[in-house]
């Protein structure tokens, strides 16, 4: 398992999770969108972001599997080539879908960015990975890859081993991936250079003997003060969002 150092930015910046969304004095700020992404920017704040894979095997920057909750759109994301979801508004908004080749020429290594891989236990999580590979290109700002599904950790480690790559991690939130992390074997097989963990699960045995051996601990998702005050004690940088922002 990788016991390499990690690069500074990863543990000094705070990162506004799905960019810093919601509403505000100038308008709704739908998550994933490039107006959050420019408010982050604008905050001097690092971006977290979301990535699902289009019909087409394009990283697209979206959360849900499913179009409705955030677009004009329907269906699942992935029966849609890229071509028609960048189409596709993001509800209430200007704004549209976009690649993740659109949201690295948006940063231009202006602020650092993590990246979320969307799986399922039964997704083919090697396609979304070679999908943010390619998406990626020669991107050369600050940038790691993460998800909680460990495979995807495995895919990096084998095929594209120099991006920083992180295990996300949960105890309580119930979508495919409750308590996986703490399977035999799981953190060995993503071979994670950090993780990124529940903040209501922490403190925990196993998070307290990684932070305890200098290894990096990142937080999510921070959304009150009561969980940022906690966060700040206990982990290394912080994902956050709504009353849990600085």
């Amino acid at each position: 398992m990788s016991h390499r150092a990690v690069p500074e930015w990863l543990t000094t910046w705070e990162y506004a999770h799905r960019g810093l969304h919601g509403t505000s004095p100038a308008g709704r700020r739908i998550e994933n969108s490039r107006t959050a992404f420019d408010d982050a920017i604008a905050a001097g704040m690092g971006i977290e972001c979301d990535i699902q894979l289009s019909a087409d095997r394009c990283a697209m920057v979206f959360h849900d599997w499913v179009l409705e909750r955030l677009t004009d759109g329907s269906g699942f994301v992935a029966t849609h080539d890229s071509a028609d979801l960048r189409r596709m508004h993001l509800t209430e908004t200007g704004d549209r879908i976009e690649s993740l080749a659109d949201l690295t020429r948006q940063i231009d290594g202006r602020v650092p960015l993590l990246i979320e891989i969307k799986s399922l236990p039964d997704f083919t999580i090697e396609q979304a990975c070679a999908a943010v590979t390619a998406g990626l290109g020669d991107y050369a700002g600050p940038h790691a890859v993460m998800s909680f599904d460990p495979r995807a950790g495995a895919w990096f480690a084998e095929h594209d081993p120099e991006r920083v790559r992180g295990l996300v991690c949960t105890d309580t939130l119930d979508h495919g991936w409750l308590g996986a992390w703490r399977a035999e074997g799981a953190i060995k097989q993503a071979d994670p250079d950090f993780l990124a963990i529940d903040i209501r699960d922490i403190p925990n045995d196993i998070a307290g003997e990684w932070h305890d051996a200098g290894r990096p601990l990142l937080s999510w998702t921070i959304n009150s003060p009561e969980k940022r005050a906690k966060a700040l004690e206990l982990v290394d940088a912080l994902i956050s969002e709504g009353e849990g922002l600085p």
